[in-house]
């Protein structure tokens, strides 16, 4: 199965996620994509230095991780840095950081640092199952490129919105789709890097570890979704225009008709 190379993929992420022990919802923003883009790094370095077979097709699957996780963290790191009012959303959202006990921390670095590995193993594997070149591949690398380019288009806007109306949500653009479109972009490329690997995986440990990172990632971004409408419900349930957004737009799938994930008063 490879439990070497995950082991070393494993230590990589717990080295980028140690930024949690100082505010620990760092474990799952800025720990994250830093931790995405270390192990697609690797998997570059590691392939150069003759440990895998790599060709063409599997650099841009590296790259794709790297772009990723930059562009996540990045974006994350400058919006804590340079937005005052994100910095008091997040504090209301956290809690107090002594409030969490140290072994908790403990325990959310280790989780973090397998969930990571586990949600970058579709490319690991292929890897070290000397997967050649397939329809799988591009297929994956197109779906993973549309997820990329959705999330950027969507902070875009978002953005600009906000910007323009500070007391209410982004409405236009992707937001007419669906009210978390960043969310459903990290759907579509965790989706995207499964599908590159499913006609190299072998036994079931491989399988498993691919599909239930998968769910764990789907899980994720409804839970994401649904906390991130009560924040939104909590400043502008009282708004007519925004109810009447969110009772006509579906929270996360575009044509799926969910609309909502937390019970309405």
């Amino acid at each position: 199965m490879g439990w070497p190379y995950l082991g070393i993929f494993f230590g990589l992420s717990l080295l980028v996620c140690l930024c949690g022990f100082k505010k620990y919802v760092y474990f799952m923003s800025i720990g994250y994509g830093f931790s995405v883009a270390v192990i697609g790094a690797a998997l570059a370095v590691m392939s150069l230095m003759g440990i895998f077979r790599a060709q063409a097709p599997h650099y841009l699957l590296f790259l794709l991780l790297v772009v990723y996780g930059i562009r996540l963290s990045g974006f994350l790191l400058y919006r804590e840095l340079k937005n005052a009012a994100y910095r008091k959303t997040l504090k209301e959202a956290t809690g107090e950081e002594s409030a969490l006990p140290f072994f908790v921390k403990v325990a959310m670095w280790l989780c973090m640092g397998v969930l990571y590995v586990a949600q970058t193993s579709p490319v690991s594997f292929r890897m070290i199952n000397g997967g050649a070149v397939s329809g799988f591949v591009w297929a994956g690398i197109v779906i993973c490129l549309c997820a990329i380019a959705l999330e950027a288009e969507a902070d875009r806007e978002k953005s600009a919105q906000k910007a323009a109306r500070p007391d209410m949500v982004a409405t236009q653009g992707l937001y007419k789709l669906v009210r978390c479109p960043n969310y459903m972009g990290e759907i579509l490329f965790w989706t995207g890097l499964t599908v590159s690997s499913l006609d190299t995986l072998t036994g079931a440990g491989q399988w498993a570890t691919v599909l239930i990172a998968w769910v764990c990632i789907v899980f994720i971004m409804f839970n994401g979704a649904q906390r991130l409408e009560k924040r939104q419900m909590a400043r502008y349930g009282a708004n007519a225009e925004y109810k009447a957004y969110a009772d006509t737009t579906p929270i996360l799938l575009p044509l799926v008709p969910i609309y909502h994930l937390n019970r309405q008063k």
